[in-house]
């Protein structure tokens, strides 16, 4: 991404992180640090969710929903799984769990740049993890989350305790990127590759922050519905600050 921002994106960027070091680190990542850990180690030593993370990589970023936003989505979901459990952390159904959410937010956005893009990236990963060593309700698990993750649609819910707590965590670790990730990744990626003047973005501001200001009221976890209006507010915050500033200088 780096190579395909103009001077005046990198500069936006750069500022965008700026003011989000100014603002602060998310709570979420402060007061759940030891479950964080955890669920990176898992991610890290896990050979499955290696390799479903090499599929995605060669598939190439998807609008701006590229390899560091599909492996934010999958720590942070199983994180969240982490947090919700009842057991032990360490129990190794409790692992297994996260490794469901590791792979459910590996595939999220698989097929991110299509029409119905959440249902068809739940059809796409069944067929992807034919052949791995899952059994078919954990695919029909992950797939389950993978299209119930969109925003303002109507959540299909699970009579499984496990599965509706995958479905859960994987939408609040992805509405979790709605916050300072917004500004400070997710615009300049999705942005990158248009020859799309700065000037035409910034109208596009202000509605832009209304419609992550609705995202507050939509967390799904106990956990996700603690910290996630904190990860919007300070996203809208760096937005705020960031728009003052651009609109200053043009």
């Amino acid at each position: 991404m780096e190579q395909m921002l103009n001077q005046e994106y990198r500069h936006a960027r750069d500022l965008a992180r700026k003011i989000a070091a100014e603002v602060g680190e998310p709570l979420f990542y402060r007061e759940r640090r030891r479950e964080r850990t955890i669920s990176e180690e898992f991610f890290s030593a896990e050979p499955l969710a290696q390799d479903i993370l090499h599929i995605i990589e060669a598939r190439g970023n998807c609008l701006g929903h590229g390899l560091i936003h599909v492996c934010k989505v999958a720590i942070d979901a199983g994180t969240l799984i982490l947090t919700e459990s009842d057991e032990g952390i360490l129990a190794a159904e409790v692992r297994r769990m996260v490794l469901l959410g590791h792979l459910a937010g590996l595939l999220h956005d698989i097929c991110r740049q299509e029409k119905n893009h959440a249902e068809r990236g739940a059809a796409l990963a069944i067929k992807l993890l034919t052949g791995f060593p899952l059994s078919d309700q954990e695919r029909l698990s992950i797939a389950g989350a993978i299209q119930n993750h969109e925003a303002f649609r109507p959540i299909i819910t699970s009579i499984f305790p496990e599965t509706q707590l995958l479905s859960d965590s994987l939408y609040d670790a992805d509405k979790f990127r709605w916050g300072p990730d917004n500004f400070t990744e997710t615009i300049w990626a999705m942005t990158a590759s248009r020859a799309i003047p700065l000037r035409k973005l910034l109208p596009k501001f202000p509605a832009g922050m209304q419609g992550v200001e609705r995202i507050k009221e939509t967390f799904r976890t106990d956990t996700g519905r603690k910290y996630g209006p904190d990860f919007i507010e300070r996203g809208l915050e760096i937005g705020r600050r960031l728009y003052v500033a651009l609109t200053e200088k043009a």
